[in-house]
């Protein structure tokens, strides 16, 4: 589909009155709020209304405060703040991201030529923010999105039975860090020592093992579905399309398999019960994301709200600077991995 929207929804005279209605089929993401529907600062606005913007969230997945100026990493905090309480730090890190301020990171530092696949923050992992917010600092000369995808659509679409296949046998991410062509395992774990990195690993039920050179290979069995605590919705939750090999060019993927060998690659994706995933497979669920994803372009100051459980995002190619921090808050942890 890949519709570039102008305008994300009408004007109405009462922003509880918008932030509580349900979404018709025609609705488009993300339901968006202007300082004209909103009395005084956003922050203060915001933290009044905590309980509205949450039940928001969980019918539309997203919600775009355009106009409020929120432009730097302090005020991305403050706005986040005033709605989550408390902000996550970054562990167990899937790509480099700078830290700006307290709490509040680049968006991923990847080549701007190159599109970041539709995910769920931290779907990789054992544990994973509920709750993600960006700010635009800067807008891209030409590109630059942040596409969004309804997961509860992307769900129905799945055929059934790769819906099967990945339920029963769940996802297997193998990861080496240290290679020298991805990150350290110092960066991704935010840790000094072995002993550090190994007590994190122990924590979250990852298999570890230590390779010559300082090189950690990691082996973790997660979810492939997730439902939210709040709604109930099932959605598509894990990282297999992104990490799979197949989801770099051929040439770099051939290079990497010489180089390394088929378990040595920086990071791949696997069955849980070890066997590979085809790439077939991935290529359906990346062509289900691309089909259901909706772009809206960024204004300077433009602050997204999103539930990380209904919504993926993802970021096209762009041309010329661009900016976008994100902040991360309220950790839900999955116990039956």
């Amino acid at each position: 589909m890949n519709n570039v929207l102008e305008d994300s929804s009408p004007v109405a005279a009462d922003p509880l009155d918008r932030l509580s209605a349900t979404p018709d089929s025609g609705h488009a993401l993300p339901l968006t709020l202007e300082p004209e529907d909103i009395e005084g600062p956003l922050e203060q606005w915001v933290e009044a209304n905590r309980e509205a913007v949450d039940q928001a969230l969980y019918r539309h997945g997203a919600i775009l405060f355009r106009g409020f100026g929120i432009d730097s990493a302090e005020k991305l905090n403050r706005v986040a703040v005033a709605h989550a309480g408390e902000l996550l730090g970054y562990i167990e890190r899937g790509a480099p991201r700078v830290q700006l301020g307290d709490k509040v990171y680049s968006s991923t530092e990847y080549a701007a030529e190159e599109s970041i696949p539709m995910h769920h923050e931290m779907s990789y992992s054992h544990h994973w923010p509920s709750k993600l917010y960006f700010c635009s600092q800067l807008v891209a000369e030409q590109g630059g999105y942040t596409p969004l995808a309804d997961d509860r659509k992307v769900f129905a679409a799945i055929p059934s039975d790769i819906k099967r296949r990945f339920i029963e046998r769940k996802v297997m991410y193998v990861r080496n860090y240290g290679l020298g062509v991805d990150m350290h395992w110092r960066e991704a774990f935010q840790v000094e020592t072995r002993e550090q990195a190994e007590q994190y690993l122990r924590e979250s039920r990852t298999e570890f093992e230590w390779l010559p050179d300082d090189v950690l290979r990691t082996r973790a069995v997660r979810q492939a579905i997730a439902t939210h605590p709040k709604t109930g919705d099932t959605v598509w939750f894990n990282h297999a399309h992104l990490f799979h090999s197949s989801n770099m060019p051929a040439d770099v993927r051939d290079f990497l398999v010489e180089e390394f060998g088929a378990e040595g690659m920086p990071r791949n994706a696997y069955y849980g019960d070890g066997s590979p995933i085809e790439d077939s497979v991935v290529d359906t669920i990346r062509e289900l994301y691309e089909e259901h994803s909706v772009r809206f372009p960024w204004q300077q100051g433009d602050v997204l709200f999103v539930d990380n459980f209904l919504l993926t995002h993802g970021r096209s190619p762009f041309k010329g600077p661009r900016k976008v921090c994100v902040a991360m808050a309220q950790l839900y942890t999955n116990n039956a991995i």
